[in-house]
């Protein structure tokens, strides 16, 4: 894995949810989609999901998440489903994160269950990175 020599205890919600979004994309997640949800629940300000496409990338996306934003002063304060690989949720207060199967998220269609108008394109931002990455 990586090390990082960023910050991410002192990032805005948006910022963090980027940045999440950034190392999801950068290991491979599929589908990756990003949700403001502040004004649809109390619970969370984003919602970031991805699809793995094995229970162990599944386990090596939520791994390299929690790792790169422990290196850089954050904790997630709850993760859920990391025994069964299948859906695994990492909890950073304002940045929530699904990880799924493609089976799991497909039988769950979490992003039904979000408000119309709530996601956000990610388009450029995803080609933007592939950009960057093609220069390095």
């Amino acid at each position: 894995m990586e090390t990082t020599e960023k910050d991410y205890s002192g990032l805005s919600p948006r910022a963090l949810a980027d940045e999440i979004t950034a190392i999801l994309h950068a290991k491979g997640a599929g589908d990756l989609r990003l949700f403001y949800v502040e004004e649809a629940t109390s619970i969370t300000d984003y919602y970031v999901i991805a699809t793995g496409r094995s229970t162990t990338h599944i386990k090596a996306l939520a791994d390299e998440v929690a790792y790169r934003m422990e290196n850089g002063g954050l904790s997630a304060s709850h993760i859920e489903g990391r025994e069964a690989g299948s859906w695994i949720l990492l909890d950073y207060s304002t940045v929530i994160v699904h990880i799924f199967s493609r089976e799991e998220r497909e039988y769950y269609k979490l992003e039904r269950l979000l408000p119309e108008g709530t996601e956000i394109d990610l388009a450029e931002f995803l080609h933007a990175l592939d950009e960057k990455a093609k220069e390095n």
